[in-house]
């Protein structure tokens, strides 16, 4: 008899004061999902949020529920593939608050194919989106966070770039890059006080599962089975983690890649 698959757990306490009232702070993909739950969740605290996607309509929502509370939000619709994205949406963030404290890099593109059916143009929007975008938004918001009393980066990666799936090697390969970065950046950046952290979430509620997954159905189904605690995780719960790794309470912490995955990366064999 198969075992029990455990219910959903009720949703996580909030997290209490995290000294984030007054900083600003950059979301990429804050439209849906963990971006848009990560955005709320640091209005809540009283941040100042930009919000970055491609849906200019999302951003809104999101940035209106932040404004009904202590938070401000700011929308740059763009997107990150293209090259000068990194430079605009740095450059808003400190004309319109003067400062960046954090980042979060959340935004990506997913598509899973056999090799055979990669074109080179899919291949070069996922490098540029998954891990040229963090990694040029982390250089232009550089000299600023190095000014900040916060100093963090929040990467957000894939279990995907830790177990090995057949089709999603082009996804997968970005995400180990984007874990590869943040070790390597946060050696580098560490004696200017700068934090760098990651996230490697499993399976997460969020409409990027549409992209890939024709029966979402059975997407989702297949997704649960992959996980040992038997569920798939609400964007809220990788919002905590976010909103924890940027604040004060983290600030002996760098060069984590936390799985935060319902045990996925266990090795059951």
């Amino acid at each position: 008899m198969a075992a029990p698959v455990p219910p959903n757990p009720p949703s996580p306490p909030e997290l209490g004061n995290l000294d984030l009232a007054g900083t600003a702070v950059i979301v990429t993909g804050a439209g849906t999902g963990i971006g848009a739950a990560a955005a709320a969740r640091l209005g809540a605290c009283g941040a100042s949020v930009v919000l970055v996607g491609r849906r200019a309509e999302t951003l809104e929502s999101v940035a209106d529920s932040i404004r009904q509370g202590p938070g401000q939000a700011l929308c740059v619709p763009a997107d990150l593939a293209q090259p000068g994205t990194p430079g605009r949406v740095a450059q808003a963030c400190l004309d319109r608050f003067g400062r960046i404290d954090g980042l979060v890099n959340n935004a990506a593109v997913v598509r899973h194919y056999p090799i055979e059916q990669w074109a080179i143009d899919g291949f070069d929007e996922h490098v540029a989106t998954n891990i040229r975008a963090p990694f040029f938004l982390i250089q232009a918001a550089l000299p600023a966070l190095r000014e900040s009393r916060l100093k963090a980066v929040v990467n957000v990666s894939s279990s995907s770039g830790i177990v090995q799936r057949t089709g999603q090697s082009v996804y997968g390969m970005t995400k180990s890059a984007l874990d590869y970065l943040t070790k390597s950046l946060a050696g580098e950046l560490a004696p200017s006080g700068v934090r760098v952290n990651c996230i490697a979430p499993g399976p997460v509620d969020t409409p990027i599962h549409a992209t890939w997954a024709s029966d979402l159905d059975a997407a989702y189904s297949w997704l649960k089975s992959q996980v040992p605690l038997g569920r798939i995780a609400d964007p809220g719960e990788i919002a905590q983690w976010i909103v924890l790794l940027l604040s004060p309470v983290a600030s002996f912490l760098t060069g984590a890649v936390i799985p935060l995955d319902g045990g996925q990366v266990i090795d059951r064999e």
